[in-house]
């Protein structure tokens, strides 16, 4: 038997990369290849890009670049590029790079194991969006030993059309997996070591698939299933829009215990003139009513957010608007961005606002932002929560985990080990994270 093959992947952006990069992995472990830690070692190397930040596609080319001298020192290196930017671009991308041997679209992966064979004696590109199922395509997931925490896709693509995201048009329509497959792949995982499963899409309260018996399920009923599977401590799911918060989903918040006290709910802007103008289809009041709903469900979930600062033709009042918002609904966490173009969407051909006042904009946000972030750790001195421990922390038998809220808490404590979860008291709260005993 002939020495393993070396791939090294770098996964750029959500965590639906993040999956996708695993996945991508294991379909090539059945042409013979092994992770390496560095594209030195690489006998082929992938990137996994993303689409969705400022001048994403050049940041890979410039990556590509870094990788022209590996390419002459091994001229049987191959190089692959996947992802939303490999979908965006396409042949572009070879265009520019030369050096590159195959380009493959999120959803064309499960392909990749016969690309990379035809790869090296010529080029390979696959942006199509197939109508195959790609997850029912991919080879059985390999039994290793899992760390306790896993992302999985349930749902890709999004019907949404929100003017400035790229996301239907690099991923493509919504498409939920059946739900018997994912109940397989979670027990799956649970029989690897793993206790808490993320559940992925990029609208993932959309989800709407097959049911093992007929009929469509719910992300509601797809969590309630997955609360009954022995093993399986904790359930979350990731991203979701306001207003795809069913009845059924926000009453699931109240009665799965495995379903963990916070949600990542992006409204993008305070402004309903805003709003309208990103196609968001809801307003900053029916915002705050499913909010309230879900605060009803939970009173003591934590929510996070997304922000788009500076959206074309965004005012001072418009911006005052969306402070507002921040402060009636008091998150405990946000991510933050100024808007920039991405080309082929509404957004990118209206006129744009000033970057020097959406920077200013941008630094009062985060400031807000900062600050609620921080009350929300402090909250939490004093109480004792439930604690997954994931890895060593950087001082001598200390162990750090998420919490129930997903913040970062550390632990002195010899008899801890990855995988732990325990009842934990937090007694001090620092800038990014948290200290505790155990309780």
């Amino acid at each position: 038997m002939g020495e393993a093959k070396k791939l090294y992947i770098k996964t750029y952006g959500c965590q639906m990369n993040v999956y996708d990069s695993e996945r991508m992995a294991e379909a090539l472990g059945g042409n013979g290849y092994v992770e390496v830690g560095s594209p030195e070692e690489a006998d082929m190397i992938l990137l996994n890009t993303c689409h969705i930040r400022e001048k994403a596609a050049e940041k890979v080319y410039s990556e590509l670049g870094r990788f022209r001298g590996l390419k002459a020192d091994k001229p049987g290196l191959k190089i692959g590029v996947a992802g939303c930017v490999a979908q965006a671009e396409g042949a572009e991308i070879m265009a520019r790079q030369p050096m590159v041997d195959l380009v493959v679209g999120p959803q064309s992966y499960h392909r990749l194991p016969e690309m990379e064979a035809r790869a090296g004696t010529e080029k390979v590109i696959d942006t199509d969006f197939p109508e195959e199922d790609k997850f029912a395509r991919l080879r059985e997931r390999p039994k290793a030993k899992r760390g306790p925490t896993a992302f999985l896709t349930v749902q890709e693509g999004c019907d949404k059309f929100c003017a400035f995201c790229v996301v239907p048009y690099t991923r493509g329509a919504e498409v939920s997996r059946p739900a018997a497959r994912i109940l397989h792949e979670a027990r799956d995982l649970v029989d690897r070591g793993v206790r808490e499963i993320t559940l992925l899409g990029q609208n993932v309260n959309a989800y709407h698939g097959a049911g093992p018996e007929g009929g469509d399920w719910t992300l509601a009923r797809l969590i309630r299933a997955l609360d009954r599977i022995d093993g399986l401590e904790r359930i979350r799911f990731t991203t979701s829009h306001p207003n795809d918060m069913g009845d059924d989903l926000i009453a699931a918040h109240a009665e799965c215990g495995k379903l963990m006290p916070y949600l990542h709910l992006p409204v993008q802007s305070g402004s309903d003139r805003i709003l309208k103008r990103m196609n968001r289809r809801h307003t900053a009041e029916s915002y705050m009513r499913v909010v309230e709903r879900i605060r009803a469900a939970r009173p003591d979930i934590l929510l996070s957010g997304d922000f788009i600062v500076g959206f074309p033709e965004e005012t001072e009042a418009d911006f005052r608007a969306t402070m507002e918002l921040i402060e009636a609904v008091n998150y405990g966490s946000a991510f933050t961005f100024k808007y920039s173009p991405r080309p082929g969407t509404p957004a990118a051909e209206r006129p744009q606002v000033d970057p020097a006042e959406a920077d200013e904009r941008l630094h009062r946000l985060q400031a807000l932002i900062l600050r609620q972030q921080q009350a929300a750790q402090d909250s939490m001195v004093g109480r004792t929560v439930g604690v997954l421990f994931e890895k060593p922390g950087r001082r001598p038998g200390q162990m750090v985990g998420k919490s129930d809220y997903l913040h970062s808490v550390f632990v002195d404590a010899q008899e801890l080990d990855a995988g732990d979860l325990r009842r934990v008291r937090i007694v001090s709260s620092g800038p990014n994270s948290l200290q505790g005993v155990l309780a």
